[in-house]
């Protein structure tokens, strides 16, 4: 059985097959979520398997272990910087969750946790950042309603989590 969840939660607490970063294309360690998630994994042993992938575009995303974190897998996904919608952020941002549930499945992979991706030092406004990943979401599930996938949104502010929440039932 599929489901789409919100918790107020750590993503790097999730004990999920996979939990995403929201990474930057060169896959260096950041700050924000990515440097927990880095820090969380072993920051050299994370480093050093981004750096044999090399890169990311936005848009996409790429599968890495999870090293020391509860989750078996870390799907590195790069979403847009927003430029106020004039460079297909929507359309970048949606990929990028697309993508990584995409890899999530082809690696038989069941659960995912993600953050709200590009919300942060990113500034992707956290209305639209939430519209559009409850839409690639939503959209997967109806793709391959035979896979069962849970899917997990890790946010740690009871406003972000709210506003998640009450566009989660609105669209459902």
């Amino acid at each position: 059985m599929s489901s789409i969840t919100i918790q107020k939660i750590g993503i790097t607490n999730l004990a999920l097959d996979a939990v995403v970063n929201a990474a930057n294309d060169r896959l260096d360690e950041g700050g924000g979520v990515c440097g927990h998630i880095f820090s969380g994994a072993g920051s050299a042993q994370m480093t050093a398997a981004c750096r044999k992938i090399g890169g990311c575009p936005t848009g996409s995303a790429v599968i890495t272990p999870g090293f020391r974190l509860p989750a078996k897998y870390v799907i590195h996904a790069v979403g847009p910087i927003w430029s106020g919608g004039r460079k297909n952020e929507q359309k970048l941002l949606y990929s990028a969750y697309r993508q990584s549930l995409l890899l999530a499945k082809e690696n038989g992979l069941h659960s995912i946790g993600f953050p709200l991706i590009s919300s942060g030092i990113y500034g992707y406004p956290v209305d639209g950042a939430w519209r559009t990943a409850i839409a690639a979401c939503r959209d997967f599930l109806n793709d391959f309603p035979e896979y069962a996938m849970e899917i997990v949104f890790a946010v740690i502010d009871d406003r972000v989590k709210a506003l998640g929440e009450a566009l989660l039932g609105e669209t459902e």
